[in-house]
């Protein structure tokens, strides 16, 4: 049944909604739709992400940079025990590095595409958690009823959270450009 419903949800999505958009905003919507645009600024911008993030944490001060984020997490926090924090920076780098790379072959082979999904879901799971974790992330205003907010810092770490999303809508992407790729191969 699961099958069927896929099949059903990717010819959804390659229905022309053009034809049947009345209004000027819902055909404004379905030409965004049918340019993929969404996509393409989505797996764009996390590309260009992963490949920044990854060459900055292979420097000096990136690798210094994340040391306070690495060590407060229950998650990672041995990954600069046992690697250091330059040799560990590097990997986590290199992981990035890794990801953008899988996500451009993608473009040509889905599967790769999804490995690299995979790679960050585990990666920003792991970061979103240091919202919580990370001293200074979660602020106390004085003088505001004792309210908690988030700290620049934690409104840094939060966008791992967003990132996190992302990374599970280029699996869902590239998971249906994979299966229609084994089902045109039958």
């Amino acid at each position: 049944m699961s099958l069927v419903l896929s099949g059903q949800a990717i010819n959804a999505e390659k229905q022309d909604l053009s034809k049947d958009a009345r209004s000027n905003l819902t055909k404004l919507a379905a030409w965004i739709n049918e340019r993929n645009i969404p996509f393409l600024i989505i797996s764009i911008g996390m590309i260009v992400m992963l490949l920044w993030a990854g060459s900055y944490k292979m420097t000096a001060p990136g690798a210094e940079g994340i040391v306070p984020l690495v060590s407060n997490s229950p998650l990672i926090w041995w990954h600069f025990k046992l690697f250091g924090p330059y040799i560990g920076s590097d990997i986590i780098g290199l992981t990035e590095i890794t990801a953008a790379i899988l996500f451009i072959a993608g473009y040509m082979r889905p599967k790769a595409g999804i490995i690299g999904g995979f790679i960050t879901t585990l990666m920003f799971f792991i970061t979103s958690t240091m919202v919580i974790t990370t001293p200074g992330a979660i602020i106390s205003v004085p003088g505001i009823h004792h309210m908690r907010y988030m700290s620049f810092l934690g409104l840094f770490l939060f966008k791992d959270v967003i990132s996190l999303g992302v990374c599970f809508y280029l699996i869902s992407y590239f998971g249906r450009k994979a299966i229609l790729s084994e089902n045109q191969n039958q």
